[in-house]
């Protein structure tokens, strides 16, 4: 698999000269500060480009690779608005993202909120941090702080209860803590949620329910790629994180099912999977290697990461954090190797798109990352033990 990192752009606080040192063959970013809905332009594109090959003027040896992400408004999410103006401007996006000879474009398709946590920079055993989602904590957050109606019907009484006491003590400055970590939105972004943007949002998904987003879903595919297969381009759609519903809000990528329904309900080899561990494997249910043999023809981009689950209840959803790549739930090994057995059954059926980018998605903050204000959950020194590890595993199986 081609190994490539994810840069933020120039507010990233790791330079590409660092991330070439990694042993990184290639760059994963995206222009964060154009708004969902606006159409990316060729300028645009090209200064990223130039930003990645050659920083301060001097070539970097590295080149962007693939573009995470192009993001879907929520006019399209919810097919309200000028819906028909916003397919056109993605399509004008993958027009000029090809124009500039970029093929690969991950997106996702989660309500409102992005990937989500209520902790940042949890302590873990060792000294490091990483990133946590506490169950107990996005009960508070939803019951007493976005105090969203009806919010008390979707968690056991006894943690309603339990957060009831805890906000009672809680300061302001834990409250606002809490709130920024989960609303705050991606790192690299320009614009941050607050709470009112998120209760604005809210009640426009009111009457939508999971079937209704997921044929909002389909019918983005089927207005975007027509175009992807004119200009070259392979989407391919990211897992929700965490894989089950939030704030009341339906989620519909976070099952090996629903990515068999959506390579169905559009077929094209232009429309495929961002396979990413961490995200699927919050899911007790998700098996690397069954999901690659069914569904790794599709596989576009893959992210590897590892999450360790805790307190899971009975209906699936769990807390968990960000565990060492080769640690967690998942067996990354396995992952690996399966992935490594698809790119050969690649090679031998004489597609193009034979070798797969991956990244080592997320890491644990340690060492000097911890003197370091990296993006939450993009430290230098736990992303490069991490793509270590991976590169020692894709070497042994190569």
């Amino acid at each position: 698999m081609r190994q490539t990192w994810r840069w933020f752009g120039p507010a990233d606080t790791i330079s590409i000269p660092e991330v070439r040192q990694t042993g990184a063959e290639g760059i994963v970013s995206a222009l964060h500060h154009i708004a969902p809905g606006d159409p990316w332009t060729v300028e645009e594109i090209k200064k990223r480009q130039a930003e990645i090959s050659h920083p301060n003027g001097s070539p970097s040896g590295l080149a962007w690779d693939v573009v995470e992400s192009v993001p879907v408004s929520e006019t399209i999410k919810t097919k309200t608005g000028a819906v028909r103006d916003h397919y056109e401007a993605y399509r004008q996006s993958l027009r000029n993202l090809a124009a500039c000879g970029l093929t690969t474009v991950c997106y996702n398709f989660m309500p409102v909120l992005d990937w989500t946590r209520t902790q940042l920079a949890a302590p873990m055993p060792d000294g490091a941090t990483a990133m946590l989602f506490d169950l107990a904590d996005l009960c508070l957050f939803d019951v007493f702080l976005l105090e969203r109606g009806g919010a008390r019907d979707d968690y056991p009484e006894a943690m309603v209860e339990s957060a009831e006491s805890r906000h009672a003590e809680m300061s302001d400055t834990r409250k606002k803590a809490l709130i920024d970590n989960i609303v705050a939105g991606l790192p690299g972004a320009n614009a941050a949620r607050t709470l009112s943007d998120v209760r604005a949002h809210l009640p426009t998904y009111k009457n939508i329910s999971a079937n209704q987003l997921r044929q909002n879903l389909v019918d983005l595919l089927s207005e975007v790629v027509p175009t992807a297969e004119e200009v070259g381009i392979r989407l391919c759609c990211h897992p929700d994180d965490p894989p089950f519903p939030l704030l009341g809000l339906p989620r519909v990528v976070s099952t090996e099912d629903d990515y068999a329904y959506l390579m169905d309900a559009v077929k094209s080899p232009h429309s495929g999977i961002t396979f990413c561990t961490g995200s699927l494997g919050v899911d007790p249910k998700f098996n690397p290697v069954r999901f690659i043999e069914r569904l790794g023809t599709h596989v576009h981009f893959v992210h590897l990461r590892n999450t360790k689950r805790l307190d899971a209840l009975p209906d699936g959803r769990s807390s968990f954090f960000e565990a060492a790549h080769l640690d967690g739930d998942t067996d990354m090994a396995a992952a690996v190797k399966a992935l490594m057995s698809e790119q050969k059954a690649r090679r031998r059926d004489g597609r193009t798109d034979w070798q797969i980018p991956m990244r080592p998605d997320h890491g644990q903050a340690m060492l000097a990352d911890l003197d370091r204000n990296s993006m939450p959950g993009y430290p230098l020194i736990g992303r490069m033990r991490g793509l270590a590890e991976l590169r020692g595993l894709m070497a042994a199986y190569e």
